[in-house]
């Protein structure tokens, strides 16, 4: 991406303090952006908070249209939010987003129809597998048949897999037993004829879940059932990130004729002793667990640019098989894992700080498309 010389030597030095300022600035000083050079390799999408959705954020509002073509609700799609109560729904955000994603111009991807966290209480307290299925099947109909049409994707099922590749021990398996995944998919078929629907889930670039998560998809093809994608989510550790193991889930997911998505992407930089993204899991508050509240050095700065920028090598080597890549977020601030497993801790796993600033990592994934061919290395 072409850019003044000054400008990114203010850019970086800035990166490297600890400055809380919320003086409104420009997105990047640059003239393009993520979803401009990666226009025709794959989607360069974000997950918006309902500040973000409202544009009652400044910074984001300016921010997000330019770097972003493709959008995902954190939280606003997701049961307890969208159908907090038996016969209520309540739409409204909901159809923020769609709007945000007709007026720029972006592909809206809905999160999630049926997931095992985050249900209304009315849900979680049920007993009875006849209540269970009526709100499944209620839920998928109505939620998904709205939006048909006005978005691009679902998520259709969340997590719905162990770490060992078996099926999770949910309310939804409990009560509606193994075929729960065809049938929710099924349903939004009928639902939502004119969008794309997908299977989420994290670690299933790990061998064992992989091999559950093909399971499922194989599953769900064998009943003469739609499945469009498969979305693995992404949320790696800086210097730890299993390219290995993300190549050969690329490969092996899309020969089942499906499309990749990369749906939730952060890389953590904080110590954590157990990998995943269960958001059940919890530690308690440890000083050693925070270690960079005052800035991130320059070596790990460095490090999770590195990360990105072979992430991305990986990416635009199969580019083919890639249908979007998906930031769990838009900043530093922002982001989930500032609150989990720690509460409270000043994590930096994005492309943009605090300041909505680009850090090292963008100008490491814009230059892979932007600086001549033998200034880079292959893969």
């Amino acid at each position: 991406m072409s850019k003044r010389n000054f400008i990114l030597a203010i850019i970086t030095v800035g990166l490297m303090t600890g400055c809380t300022s919320t003086k409104k600035i420009t997105s990047s000083s640059t003239t393009a952006s993520l979803k401009d050079v990666y226009k025709n390799d794959f989607l360069i999408g974000a997950a918006l908070s309902s500040q973000q959705i409202e544009e009652k954020e400044p910074n984001a509002a300016e921010l997000v249209p330019k770097e972003f073509n493709a959008i995902t609700p954190e939280n606003i799609m997701k049961a307890e939010i969208i159908h907090p109560e038996w016969d209520r729904y309540n739409f409204d955000l909901a159809d923020k987003i769609a709007a945000y994603g007709k007026k720029y111009n972006m592909k809206v991807n809905g999160h999630t129809l049926i997931w095992h966290s985050q249900l209304p209480a009315f849900v979680r307290n049920m007993k009875d597998a006849d209540s269970v299925r009526q709100f499944f099947t209620d839920h998928i109909t109505t939620v998904a048949s709205r939006y048909d049409g006005k978005i691009t994707s679902w998520d259709v099922v969340n997590e719905a897999l162990e770490e060992d590749g078996s099926m999770r021990k949910s309310i939804f398996l409990t009560k509606l037993g193994d075929d729960y995944v065809t049938e929710a998919f099924r349903l939004a078929q009928k639902a939502a004829p004119n969008t794309e629907l997908f299977y989420n889930d994290y670690n299933i670039e790990q061998p064992k879940k992989r091999a559950g998560a093909i399971s499922i998809i194989k599953k769900i093809q064998a009943a003469g059932v739609r499945i469009d994608g498969v979305g693995i989510q992404g949320h790696w550790h800086v210097g730890r990130v299993p390219f290995k193991d993300i190549e050969e889930s690329i490969l092996e997911y899309s020969a089942l004729g499906i499309k990749v998505a990369f749906t939730e992407l952060d890389i953590e930089v904080l110590p954590r002793n157990f990998q995943g993204a269960d958001i059940s899991q919890r530690v308690a508050s440890n000083p050693e667990l925070n270690p960079y509240t005052n800035g991130l050095p320059d070596s790990v700065q460095q490090q999770l640019a590195m990360d990105y920028e072979n992430l991305f090598k990986l990416f635009l080597k199969h580019k083919d098989k890639i249908d979007r890549v998906t930031f769990w977020g838009v900043n530093d601030g922002q982001s989930w894992l500032n609150g989990w497993p720690v509460r409270g801790r000043t994590n930096y796993p994005l492309l943009f700080d605090r300041q909505f600033k680009p850090k090292p990592a963008y100008y490491r994934v814009i230059g892979l498309k932007t600086k001549p061919s033998e200034d880079r290395k292959p893969f």
